[in-house]
């Protein structure tokens, strides 16, 4: 006889990444010096792997398809909750293992780890929040541990400072979301999304309702960098340790968008608030985002610094996904915007992951730096080329099935403005990420770096990115799946 398993084991995802976080505080307090890096790394490995597998293992079984509502229906687990709980894991074991060699001389250690899955457990109720009082929890509970991440490393004064201001427009950020919920609970009276939707679609009060709404979107756009709160993208980036660089720009962007999907499709459905225009919101936030980010990306001369505004142009193309919704072919385009998250995730988690075995090496931030390093490490510079070429978009991994879905699902729901504009952003951004594949092919070595070390944590992780991008190119079809399946259950 088959087992029964409560409802509340479809949080599983979540808990074991919380379980994992008190394990690494328990550690660090029993022996607050011990510099066991593997143990504090393999217990955060672990314990996110283990929050992958719970995850697919759900996805196969089936396990979100009928949605679970849990605890008075502030938490749904669905097949979107789901689908963001394995880009969240993922993306955090990916940096777990990483993180074992660039902290080999760093403090915090302990500290370091258990806050990097406390924020990923704040992902992942994120994305299962049903409740606007959850949304905004759940957001902080991501964001805090984010702040102290950036400024970890205390004697650095770039990640101190970068860390401060990271932390002073995420509080204004949350002023303004909160002060928004507010207004919409006061118009509608209540929190749960869908009780929401049907009191706001009655109401009289639609000025009110119309502000409260622009601020919750202003609260997302600062979690997913996009414009105009993008100002502490480039600098939290580059303070930061770059597996955290990593971490942020790939699953607290996606974070970000999975709970904006959820809210604007569940609680603010555009067919129900002809008064309250949001759509047009999102599709100037779409087309500023994505053009601002590239032109910027294009004029650095730092290589991370280039890869912080490339991901604020990322932001403008998953946008689209949200400014195509009143075309009339919802699911298709909400689903291709979570399929691109999920590639974004890898693809982008890979990069930044090179950048962080550079810094290992003391190999210098400038697109000079990298001239010639593929002379002596010809596998890190493959795998990164290749995540390059992904996201610019070109047909030689995954990148380049989520921008065709993620466009063509633009023009078939009538959109084929922001389709045209997103491509010839990428085709500009072909321009910036190509100077790094010629610095590290192409120019001859202007230093005199010996690289002796291959660490690796660092090499598992990228060849571990590398790998799933390549993949996904062939093996789009079971995303694509249970994408579209996610986005039909929530704009059904």
């Amino acid at each position: 006889m088959a087992t029964q398993l409560p409802n509340w084991m479809a949080l599983a995802p979540t808990l074991v990444l919380a379980a994992t976080a008190l394990v690494l505080l328990l550690i660090d307090s029993i022996d607050p010096d011990s510099s066991s890096r593997g143990l504090l790394a393999g217990t955060a490995t672990i314990g996110s792997l283990a929050a992958v597998g719970f995850a697919v293992w759900f996805l196969i079984a089936g396990t979100g398809e009928e949605p679970i509502s849990l605890y008075g229906d502030a938490l749904v687990v669905d097949t979107m909750a789901l689908f963001f709980a394995f880009v969240f894991a993922s993306v955090t074991a990916m940096v777990s293992v990483a993180s074992y060699d660039y902290l080999r001389d760093h403090s915090y250690q302990g500290e370091y780890y258990a806050l990097v899955t406390l924020a990923a457990t704040g992902m992942t109720l994120m994305a299962a929040a049903n409740s606007l009082a959850v949304v905004f929890v759940s957001l902080e509970l991501a964001s805090l541990p984010s702040y102290a991440l950036v400024a970890i490393l205390k004697k650095n004064r770039g990640s101190v400072e970068a860390g401060l201001k990271y932390f002073l427009i995420g509080a204004l950020s949350s002023s303004i979301m909160v002060y928004g919920i507010s207004l919409v609970y006061g118009v509608t009276g209540s929190m749960i999304l869908s009780d929401v939707a049907s009191a706001a679609g009655g109401t009289e009060l639609t000025g009110v309702l119309g502000i409260g709404v622009l601020m919750i979107l202003g609260g997302f756009a600062f979690k997913t960098a996009s414009v105009p709160f993008h100002f502490w993208a480039p600098e939290a980036y580059e303070g930061a340790p770059a597996p955290i660089s990593a971490f942020l720009s790939s699953a607290s962007k996606a974070a970000g968008f999975a709970v904006a999907f959820r809210v604007f499709t569940v609680a603010f459905p555009a067919s129900q608030l002809a008064n309250v225009d949001w759509v047009l919101a999102a599709q100037i936030l779409a087309v500023v985002t994505m053009t601002l980010g590239n032109f910027a990306a294009a004029t650095q001369d730092k290589v991370k610094r280039m890869l912080a505004y490339s991901s604020i142009g990322h932001a403008g193309y998953a946008l689209i996904a949200l400014a195509s919704l009143s075309g009339g072919n919802d699911s298709f385009v909400l689903g291709a915007g979570m399929a691109h998250l999920l590639v974004y995730g890898f693809m982008n988690t890979g990069a930044f992951l090179f950048i962080a075995l550079t810094e290992y090496w003391s190999v210098g931030r400038n697109f000079e730096d990298f001239n010639g390093l593929s002379e002596q490490a010809p596998f890190a510079c493959g795998v990164m080329t290749l995540f390059m070429f992904n996201l610019a978009g070109l047909p030689v991994g995954g990148g380049f099935m989520s921008k065709y879905f993620l466009f063509g699902a633009a023009v078939d729901a009538g959109f084929w403005w922001l389709a045209a504009l997103g491509a010839i952003n990428s085709a500009l951004s072909l321009y910036y990420y190509s100077r790094v594949v010629k610095a590290m092919w192409i120019e001859e070595p202007s230093g005199d770096l010996d690289i002796e070390s291959k660490p690796v944590g660092l090499y598992a992780a990228l060849a571990t990115a590398a790998l799933v991008t390549v993949l996904l190119l062939p093996g789009f079809g079971p995303v694509w799946e249970y994408a579209t399946q996610a986005a039909s259950a929530l704009v059904a």
